[in-house]
Order: structure tokens, then C-alpha cells, then sequence
């Protein structure tokens, strides 16, 4: 399978559209429209709707989405595994979602890791919460940074640190009555969050922005006004330049960042060394 089409495919479904796919491919769209036919080709199917002013994915091609995702991702970790030189002797693959990858303590780990395994070249990745389990079962990535970790077998984990989440506003001298008047910002943690969120009485509306990213929020929250948690790393400079504030009397909200990986992954000697080293 040529890995270019599978690009280009990837890029149409995103763009929904061959000229702003070519553009952001810096090819002509006559070579994007080639490109798809020679994937159709292969699949024996198509894989777009074509119609005026509307380009749809079919039902295969949705079903092939996930496959093009993962063959890319697998192709570029075989590629950078196979060129490591003599002064790299290993790659670690971390996954992880975008909002952990946002979290100062992740890149904090990262470096962390280098110290303790100098001759290892890291390679990450961003992945839904919904990937992470087929991510680490199918090997996409060696081990995973997450705050939830998924319910596998044979799944082991190593706490690597905790961080908080506050509650925090755009406005000063907020309680928790009063920010049942401001718009809601929903910082998606993911399902423990949700409960816990759901027990806040004056904060079961509608959120104006529901995000799986952190700078989304924060930007949100700055410029046009709002209530929502944020981990308290990203807010502290804000409060501290007055532009946020803490709402009084509002429950904070702990987590733990765990590294988790599975005992049948190839590396795992590996893994259980780097633990050692990181905990001693």
C-alpha cells in the first residue's frame, strides 16, 4: 500500500474537499483526484461520495479511516525504529491525549526518561480516549500517560505523578451560586471527571464550549468570559496576572497521571527497567 494515498485520503476526509486537500498537500488537485482513484482502485470500492458542492465519505470508506490512521502511524514508528544509530538503541513510543500532552508534568516525564535511558530516542503520539486500549493491544505505542487507565488484562502501571483541576472564572469574587450566571466551559477529563462535575449543582447546563483541549478553554475563558476547571498549573499564571480568579469556596478536583503498559509488549524488560531506574 502506498503510503501517499493513504495521506491524501486522510487529507480529503479531513478538508472534506480536493482543492484545500492539494493545497495543504502542495499538490495539484488533478494529482489528489488520481491519487483517490488509484486507493479506489486497490480497494476494489469507493471510498467518497462525489456530488456537487457536497464530498462524503461512504460507508467503506469510514470503515477505512481507522485502518489508514493506524497503517500511517505503524509506518512512521517502523521508520524512525529502523533508522536509529549507533548512539540511540532503543525507541519508546508514548501515547497519550492531546489534553495530557498539555500537562507541564508530561514533558516533565519526558525528560525524565531521556535522563534515565540517554541512548533512547522517544517518540509520541496523540490519541482519543477511545484509542488508547487497541493503541497499546496492537503495539501502536509502547506505553501510554493517562489519568484513566483503561481496564486490560495483563495491563501494568507506575503512578508517575498528581495534578490538580480548579475551579476557575473570568470574573472576580465569584461563589458558587453566582457562577450559575456565567457561560460554561467543559473541560472533557473524561468519565470519573464527569461524575464528579455532575454532583456541582449551579454547573448542570449547557456548556457554551465543550473541549478536549486545554489551550481551547483557557482561550475561551480569557477572551470572551466563563466558568470551568482547568488544571491549576495552566490557570496559576493567569490568576496570578489577575486575568482569572478562583471561585470562593469551590471543590478542587485531584488526579493521578499514570504510566500504564502491557506485560506482552516486546519492550517490556525494557519498561520494567526504565521504572526501576525513574523510582530509584
Amino acid at each position: 500500500m502506498d503510503t501517499d494515498l493513504l495521506r491524501t485520503f486522510l487529507e480529503v476526509n479531513k478538508t472534506r474537499h480536493f482543492g484545500k486537500a492539494a493545497t495543504n498537500l502542495y499538490l495539484t488537485q488533478s494529482a489528489v483526484s488520481f491519487r483517490i482513484r488509484q486507493l479506489e482502485i486497490k480497494l476494489g470500492t469507493p471510498v467518497f461520495t462525489r456530488k456537487r458542492g457536497d464530498l462524503r465519505l461512504t460507508s467503506a470508506g469510514e470503515r477505512f479511516v481507522p485502518y489508514a490512521e493506524n497503517i500511517l502511524q505503524t509506518w512512521g514508528r517502523a521508520r524512525q525504529d529502523v533508522a536509529l544509530t549507533d548512539s540511540y538503541q532503543q525507541q519508546l513510543t508514548v501515547g497519550a491525549t492531546s489534553l495530557i500532552w498539555e500537562l507541564e508534568s508530561s514533558s516533565e516525564w519526558l525528560e525524565q526518561v531521556q535522563i534515565a535511558q540517554p541512548e533512547w530516542a522517544l517518540r509520541t503520539e496523540s490519541l482519543s480516549r477511545q484509542q488508547i486500549s487497541n493503541a497499546l493491544l496492537e503495539k501502536l505505542v509502547d506505553v501510554v500517560l493517562t489519568s484513566e487507565p483503561p481496564k486490560l488484562a495483563d495491563l501494568q502501571q507506575q503512578r508517575v505523578t498528581h495534578f490538580e483541576l480548579i475551579l476557575v472564572s473570568s470574573e472576580p469574587d465569584q461563589d458558587m451560586e453566582s457562577i450559575a450566571e456565567l457561560p460554561l466551559v467543559y473541560l472533557d477529563w473524561g468519565t470519573r471527571f464527569g461524575v464528579e462535575h455532575s454532583r456541582i449543582p449551579s454547573m448542570q447546563r449547557t456548556p457554551v464550549l465543550h473541549s478536549h483541549g486545554c489551550q481551547p478553554a483557557l482561550t475561551f475563558l480569557l477572551k470572551r468570559g466563563g466558568v470551568g476547571y482547568l488544571p491549576s498549573t495552566i490557570a496559576q499564571p493567569w490568576i496570578d496576572a489577575g486575568k482569572l480568579y478562583r471561585v470562593e469556596d469551590s471543590p478542587s478536583m485531584a488526579n493521578e497521571l499514570f504510566m500504564v503498559w502491557l506485560s506482552g509488549n516486546d519492550k517490556h524488560d525494557d519498561i520494567e527497567e526504565l521504572v526501576s531506574l525513574m523510582s530509584a
